[in-house]
């Protein structure tokens, strides 16, 4: 068993040139965040944010990297930000990453996951200075059979839904190009998958938290139609410490370019219903929660975790916060982010990732 880690730190990741792909999204705004805070020297590259409220807007994250609006299926554009910035090491979060939406447009979502990480790829192969490559999935890319207990690293790969089968084909993309191409060049190739990630500043469609927090800041009841189902839900910078975590090792020439899961423990897997109810209570102001299920909905997981031991065993990681401190941390974020100015959203946000770097297993000052 290793040394515990300790978390990310600024010596490793000051003057770092990072290239984050996914940058104005939820994960990527906190990361973006993170990485800053820490020294990089951080260029992003994404689509920009489809919400004027998400983080990455309401934190001014823009004014704290090199800002690159590219589409991934845009091979051409993809290379010059790669071959202009150069980076060491490269974080790839920008996907489709909504399971509802791959319904409604499931080639979309297999050209930006799929081929979008392609043309990602061959750009880190035409670069010399990359050594590090993390691509982020999802928990979802495993062959849901509803089972009650986690899924491991060596699990089948699958999917029924575009989104799902999408991040398995990413899987299966990654490891052709780590075994074909990457290796021979020096380059370390890891995925990392994660369950499903709550924090401040996601105005996602579709998303238990941000349908929730629309709906209490409107004083409206919160509709769930799927109540039973059952996730994995931990705070969106426990898989994100994970990620800097192989980030550093691959870096440093660990063998570690593999699958890694990131994920909270046993009593972070709750049911949907369990976690808007506590969401309400946290809320207060007469939230309310209902319940209508849809028939006719299309398929989603009902059962669905995954195993982190692995990660545990091998890198020293394991979950700071448990389910209920992530859900303080979000509902409080909300609350105290709702007609905060741009800089105080920046240092709520920066508040919180100090609280989850530098007190390791503390609570973020909420109860």
């Amino acid at each position: 068993m290793p040394e515990l880690w300790r978390g990310p730190t600024a010596d490793f990741w000051r003057g770092k040139r990072v290239l984050l792909t996914g940058h104005t999204g939820f994960k990527g705004s906190w990361l973006a965040l993170w990485l800053s805070d820490m020294g990089a020297e951080v260029a992003g590259l994404a689509l920009p944010p489809d919400h004027a409220g998400q983080l990455f807007a309401a934190a001014g994250i823009a004014g704290r990297l090199q800002h690159h609006v590219v589409d991934l299926r845009d091979a051409g554009g993809v290379e010059r930000v790669m071959a202009d910035f150069r980076p060491e090491i490269v974080l790839h979060l920008a996907a489709q990453a909504l399971v509802r939406k791959s319904y409604r447009e499931p080639a979309e979502t297999f050209a930006v996951n799929v081929t979008g990480t392609m043309n990602l790829l061959e750009a880190c192969r035409k670069v010399d200075s990359v050594r590090a490559v993390v691509v982020v999935t999802s928990d979802k890319c495993y062959l849901n059979r509803e089972w009650t207990w986690g899924y491991r690293e060596d699990e089948a790969l699958g999917g029924e839904d575009p989104y799902s089968a999408s991040k398995a084909a990413t899987e299966l993309l990654a490891h052709c190009w780590r075994s074909s191409f990457l290796r021979g060049q020096g380059v370390a190739l890891a995925t990392v998958r994660a369950g499903n990630v709550i924090g401040g500043g996601d105005w996602s469609e579709d998303r238990l938290v941000p349908d929730a927090m629309r709906a209490f800041a409107a004083g409206q009841p919160l509709t769930l139609r799927n109540p039973s189902a059952t996730r994995p839900w931990q705070h969106v910078l426990e898989p994100l410490s994970g990620y800097l975590r192989v980030a550093e090792g691959l870096f440093a020439g660990e063998a570690i370019a593999e699958a890694w899961n990131f994920g909270p423990d046993e009593s972070g897997v709750r049911s949907v219903g369990e976690v808007s109810a506590t969401m309400a209570e946290l809320w207060g102001r007469a939230a309310e929660v209902r319940h209508q299920v849809d028939p006719n909905a299309p398929h989603e997981a009902g059962l669905l975790s995954l195993t982190s031991a692995k990660a545990r065993q091998h890198l020293g990681w394991r979950p700071q916060w448990s389910v209920d401190q992530a859900l303080a941390c979000t509902v409080d974020w909300y609350k105290q982010a709702e007609n905060a100015p741009v800089a105080g959203v920046l240092e709520l946000t920066l508040g919180q990732i100090a609280a989850y770097r530098n007190l390791l297993g503390g609570d973020c000052g909420v109860h």
